[in-house]
């Protein structure tokens, strides 16, 4: 069996709007994390780590 996707969850949750700015998935990824196949676990990840860039450009 494939090696588990780790939750991007880093404790410190603050959302803003629909995104945590912390781990930077949506509310929807949230929600639906635990029942994810590893497949959509994994584009998950990738768009969070998506975001964080896209938030760390903005607030330099």
């Amino acid at each position: 069996m494939a090696k588990e996707i780790e939750n991007p969850c880093i404790s410190v949750c603050q959302l803003s709007g629909d995104l945590c700015v912390s781990c930077g998935r949506s509310k929807e990824d949230i929600r639906k994390w635990k029942r994810m196949k590893r497949p959509e676990k994994m584009a998950a990840v990738q768009r969070a780590n998506a975001r964080l860039k896209g938030l760390k450009k903005a607030h330099g």
